[in-house]
């Protein structure tokens, strides 16, 4: 990566890794709630749906927030969600997944508070503090507990669902992500969240050459982003962001 590469990346991060970055954007609603263990909670429900069209999951995630009484983690751990969200209604909530679906996802995650406590504390050890191993464990984890739909059944694909909410936990001293699993995991083994408009600026940057957002390619495009970020390379999610914005604006 050359100087001038290097620089507009980090030029981009500081313009956009900002708490105006929050609105609009899915990690609003742990920003929203209170408590740890809630926010936790909240973060990887919103980060689940996160897919397709902001205009039609935003609404989706704040149905379910305002459904927990803005409580997503004793809503799951009571079972509240067996009310709304039944094992036999195959009806659909969101794009591809039924009720049904999201009846096995909040079964799933249960199962999980029930044994350790947290998400958190559950993907600590099931990796070693290793961000990209996190990944890993919590796809086959929701896939063993009869979850494969919302959460991808490995990490085969990009995960990007799964890594921005590793980034959301793991980054500490930011206005946009929490920072609530820093003390366990290094952000140096955070991945970076891979979709095709990420993927369309990373090219552009001649950061990457892959045309499919698979897991392989982001950890290439994970590394060539700590060549500007050493210590943090997933900082470099605002600026592949913020160059894409930018460069939208240029060609109108």
């Amino acid at each position: 990566m050359d100087t001038k590469t290097k620089s507009t990346l980090r030029k981009y991060a500081d313009r956009y890794e900002t708490a105006s970055f929050i609105e609009g954007d899915p990690s609003q609603f742990m920003h929203m709630v209170e408590g740890d263990a809630n926010r936790e909670a909240t973060a990887f429900v919103a980060s689940a749906l996160s897919f397709g069209s902001r205009a039609q999951f935003l609404p989706k995630i704040q149905w379910i927030v305002d459904l927990a009484d803005r409580n997503v983690d004793r809503w799951i751990r009571a079972g509240a969600f067996e009310r709304d969200f039944r094992a036999n209604d195959t009806r659909c909530f969101y794009r591809f997944f039924t009720f049904s679906a999201m009846n096995a996802f909040f079964r799933a995650y249960k199962g999980i508070l029930d044994e350790h406590g947290t998400l958190g504390r559950f993907a600590a050890a099931s990796s070693g503090g290793d961000a990209s191993k996190a990944v890993a464990a919590i796809c086959a984890r929701f896939c063993e507990a009869g979850s494969c739909a919302v959460i991808p059944r490995d990490s085969h694909s990009a995960c990007k669902r799964v890594c921005m909410f590793l980034r959301w936990m793991v980054r500490s001293g930011s206005p946009v992500d929490l920072g609530l699993w820093s003390d366990s995991f290094d952000r140096r083994t955070l991945v970076i969240p891979l979709d095709t408009h990420v993927l369309q600026e990373a090219k552009r940057l001649g950061l990457l050459k892959s045309s499919s957002a698979s897991m392989s390619a982001a950890k290439r495009l994970t590394a060539a982003l700590a060549k500007a970020f050493p210590d943090d390379p997933t900082r470099g999610d605002f600026a592949l962001f913020g160059f894409g914005v930018d460069s939208e604006r240029k060609s109108m």
